[in-house]
């Protein structure tokens, strides 16, 4: 949307897009920080503790992959959410459906750390985890699609809207840092107890979190774009409906593309707990600092990525990712597998370098894909199908390969054919960068 068609909305002058503009930045990317928070926790704990908490009669190996199996449950939980949030973020506005998914994710995050063992309860603590896990998942699915659009949607030129919606992606990389950091500091302080009550003080802490979240939530606008389709009366009945009836080429291939961006995600970013501590020998507090290395240099990236895509291209820029992600598969486990701490610590601490080249510009990418009145539902499937797809299996096919053929190698061509399904996808969809997309309400 151009500044004049911003101005002309009523309350919209130039001084209060601009304050708008920063208070929606900041809402975006610190709500997704929280978020991402409360979901990756989950993933770090996961390949940790619930193996040997929830399943303590199988085997290592075994109980990891049966925990890995209720660590997808939220992925499956992810379209979930984005079909019903989609539908009330194109019906009702971004910010009141972005208010509801931040106390979703938290409070359902919060439960995490009261589902006692299975020396307590036997089957049904992993029974609850699965429940609440999806729960979490839900409202996960429908955080991403709004925090994007609450900041692509305020961006004044149609020029840097690649640099303004890399922010809310700045959230995933930051609220891994956070997880892993709190994991990291509760281990050290806990000691022996850790498996007892250490590793649940990081889940408790995300109410205080979201509490922060929701008060900065609380004071912005709803978007300018969103204001323009209730002013000319274009909201969709039924978007989610629609946005499958007009657009469902862009729904699957925003849904392909993600595939080298999060399958390896959750390779490097929580697989890497297992073949850490079972293949090579790693200390879990090892692991963890060189987590904490590996998500400042992703989050110090990827809006610099999301602003390089301005000028060379989403499309270009993303593609740039996946040649690099492809590449590094092999590079990332040839280190690993010397053991030599050095190496591993390197390996691990680069390794979300390649994954943010993509997740900076693709926030943009996937937004820019879809009509304004369809883009919350549209933006939030395409990108949330990925998890059931991506996301999800890749740390449960990774123990499922190495157990296997007991190499690292089928996992390195399992990311190249993700990379190359990547490349596919990104190169059948259009472009829009830097074109104005305010007013192109029938897309098809």
């Amino acid at each position: 949307m151009t500044t004049a068609e911003m101005t002309a909305i009523p309350g919209i002058t130039n001084a209060v897009h601009r304050a708008q503009l920063r208070r929606a930045v900041i809402a975006s990317t610190v709500g997704t920080t929280i978020e991402w928070y409360d979901f990756l926790l989950y993933g770090t704990v996961t390949g940790l503790v619930f193996g040997k908490l929830y399943f303590p009669h199988s085997s290592p190996l075994i109980g990891v992959l049966q925990a890995f199996g209720v660590f997808f449950v939220g992925f499956v939980g992810r379209p979930i959410g984005a079909a019903i949030f989609g539908h009330w973020g194109d019906r009702i506005g971004r910010k009141a459906t972005l208010i509801a998914t931040l106390l979703v994710t938290g409070l359902a995050t919060f439960a995490v750390g009261l589902v006692p063992g299975y020396a307590s309860i036997g089957v049904w603590g992993a029974v609850l985890l699965t429940i609440i896990r999806l729960i979490q998942g839900i409202g996960v699915g429908g955080e991403w699609g709004g925090s994007v659009l609450l900041a692509m949607e305020w961006a004044r030129s149609n020029n840097n809207r690649g640099f303004i919606a890399s922010w809310p992606q700045f959230g995933a990389p930051a609220g891994l840092f956070l997880a892993n950091l709190a994991v990291l500091l509760f281990s050290w302080l806990s000691g022996d107890q850790f498996y007892t009550w250490g590793w649940r003080i990081p889940f408790f802490i995300s109410i205080i979190m979201g509490g922060i979240g929701l008060w900065i939530r609380l004071g912005i606008l709803e978007t300018p774009v969103f204001q323009k389709v209730v002013a000319e009366d274009r909201v969709e009945r039924v978007p989610v409906l629609q946005v499958l009836k007009r657009q469902p080429k862009q729904v699957a291939l925003t849904a392909l593309l993600r595939m080298p961006e999060q399958a390896p995600g959750y390779i490097v970013g929580t697989f890497i707990f297992t073949y850490g501590t079972q293949v090579l020998g790693a200390s879990r507090n090892f692991l963890l600092i060189a987590l904490l290395v590996q998500t400042v240099l992703g989050f110090a990236w990827v809006t610099v990525a999301g602003s390089l895509s301005d000028r060379v291209g989403r499309k270009n820029m993303y593609i740039i990712g996946c040649l690099f992600i492809a590449v590094f598969g092999f590079v990332y486990f040839a280190l690993l597998n010397t053991r030599h701490p050095v190496a591993i610590f390197i390996a691990v601490a680069v390794s979300l370098v390649p994954i943010m080249t993509m997740y900076g510009p693709e926030a943009a990418l996937i937004a820019e894909s879809f009509s304004p009145r369809l883009r919350y539902s549209g933006a939030s499937l395409g990108y949330q199908l990925a998890s059931i797809i991506a996301g999800g299996p890749s740390p449960f096919i990774s123990t499922a390969l190495y157990a296997k053929f007991h190499s690292s190698l089928p996992i390195a061509l399992y990311i190249v054919l993700c990379s190359i399904i990547g490349i596919v996808s990104t190169a059948l969809l259009r472009d829009y960068t830097n074109r104005d997309i305010s007013n192109e309400y029938d897309r098809v």
